[in-house]
């Protein structure tokens, strides 16, 4: 129905068309059959939710498939999508402006526009961003002729890049000391390591299963300046049992530089006036040869070495896309530059939601739960949101969701299936913790990470079947000093205790 000015009325608006804005739709459009639900989005397709399994309590698994709009609107008549990106928004006047000239009017917004990778450098030809597996297969294609890249990060999907990519040298600079730091400590970083050489069937080799203090615990005092944050390193002896090879030779197509950022990107042009060495594709422990290839642009590290290459691969996280709506607007944005949230998914202005990468939580989260710009959260935090938006126009309460209760993540490693719950990587729980691990090489591992007695995460990579039992563990914070080590003795089927 038209308002003044030729604006559009709707009582819902949610904006963006990725998982958090159109599992919103979906709920609203729902619980409100009647009322037209805007969906404003820049792009033709939807990200849907697909095959969704609710595996435990906490955790789901789901497919992401893109989908054109017109077939949600098929699902849901009330649903319109409009294709426009959003060019303003007047949040005192609760109108939006979107890039095709039109003016939309709603009585509750919902703002999902996601998160953009954060580049390494920004109108670089040759530097491809990556934040989803859709870019990634994206990537693929361009990787057609390609000999050499770099990639750069260390989060979940430059793991599964590296693991993908057949046929082509890449070279992996990760800030880090290990692989993956986002969902791994060190001991599953070389637990998954041998997947990125040759597979080669080898027998399990049980662990010795051990109690770790955390590196450096005896010190009580804290280095100036230590963060909390940081996850937990592993003590000195953690690897024994795992036959490790040097991360050096690990690999006949990928070479990890750890420790190091990018200083500096050379095109072809720069590099040639540098009159600088670059090094070929590492055969051995001490190779530093020079490279005789040109290559159109090359890569310099912060430990010095320098390495040509067809194209960069940036997959350093992402920054949520807060752009459009900022301007005129009061909004309290999160130290991680996105719109802060409470704990009904309001923003800090009236009317206001938002949800997914976009947003920040705000409130005071469970002591087993923490926001990560994940697929599952995009989801829950949306259908949340929808909740939410719902109660306060019907003028109802509602409760916080219990899938913020415990962080639960489910994915996919190298093949393997992976679960993390809970302060998995001992997130901001200083060195007051110990970790036990139970891993048998090529078939699974299995870290646990404990507080006075009381299971505070875990993670599981392979098929454990405990994650169950883990969750209700680290829900229902029972002491479990009483069973020591027997905790993950594998002899011993700790289901049956706690059913």
């Amino acid at each position: 129905m038209a308002g003044p000015g030729g604006a559009v009325r709707g009582r819902f608006a949610v904006v963006g068309g990725g998982i958090a804005g159109v599992t919103c739709a979906e709920k609203l459009a729902a619980e409100f059959p009647s009322e037209d639900i805007f969906l404003v989005t820049a792009s033709p397709v939807i990200k849907a939710v697909t095959n969704f399994k609710q595996v435990s309590k906490t955790l789901e698994e789901f497919d992401v498939e893109e989908q054109p709009s017109s077939l949600l609107e098929k699902r849901y008549p009330n649903i319109r999508v409009i294709q426009s990106g959003v060019k303003q928004l007047k949040s005192d006047e609760h109108k939006i402006y979107t890039e095709d000239g039109k003016e939309y009017i709603y009585e509750k917004l919902c703002l999902c526009a996601g998160a953009k990778p954060k580049l390494i450098v920004e109108g670089n030809p040759y530097v491809l961003g990556i934040r989803d597996t859709d870019s990634a297969q994206a990537f693929q294609k361009n990787l057609a002729q390609a000999e050499r890249i770099v990639v750069v990060g260390n989060g979940g999907i430059a793991l599964e890049l590296v693991y993908e990519i057949q046929g082509c040298e890449v070279i992996w600079a990760i800030k880090d000391k290990a692989i993956g730091n986002t969902f791994f400590d060190a001991g599953a970083a070389e637990f998954l390591l041998p997947k990125l050489t040759v597979e080669s069937q080898e027998t399990p080799i049980e662990c010795k299963r051990t109690k770790y203090t955390v590196e450096g615990s005896e010190e009580k005092v804290r280095p100036p300046g230590a963060s909390d944050k940081l996850g937990s390193a592993l003590g000195p002896d953690w690897h024994e049992g795992l036959h490790l090879k040097g991360t050096k030779e690990f690999s006949h197509k990928v070479h990890i530089e750890i420790l190091c950022e990018v200083k500096k990107i050379h095109l072809q042009q720069e590099f040639i006036q540098l009159q600088q060495t670059s090094l070929t594709f590492p055969k051995g422990e001490k190779n530093v040869e020079a490279d005789e290839v040109l290559w159109p642009v090359y890569v310099e590290l912060t430990n010095g070495k320098i390495y040509g290459c067809n194209f960069i691969v940036s997959a350093t996280g992402v920054v949520p896309n807060v752009e459009p709506f900022l301007d005129g607007n009061n909004f309290a944005v999160g130290e991680d530059g996105g719109l802060k949230v409470d704990k009904h998914m309001h923003t800090s202005l009236p009317d206001v939601f938002a949800a997914g990468d976009i947003c920040t939580a705000a409130w005071e989260p469970s002591p087993v739960w923490h926001q990560m710009r994940l697929w599952t959260q995009a989801r829950q935090m949306g259908w949340y949101a929808a909740k939410c938006m719902a109660a306060e126009a019907l003028g109802e309460s509602i409760d916080v969701d219990f899938s913020f209760e415990l962080f639960a993540h489910i994915t996919k490693f190298f093949n393997y299936k992976v679960v993390v719950l809970g302060k998995y990587n001992a997130q901001g729980l200083g060195s007051e913790h110990e970790l036990m691990l139970r891993c048998t090489k090529g078939h699974e591992y299995i870290k646990v990470v404990m507080q006075n007695g009381r299971m505070m995460g875990a993670v599981l990579i392979g098929e454990t079947d405990l994650e169950e039992t883990f969750e209700n563990l680290i829900l229902n914070q029972m002491d479990l000093s009483a069973y020591g080590e027997d905790l993950l003795n594998p002899d011993i089927d700790i289901e049956d205790y706690f059913d």
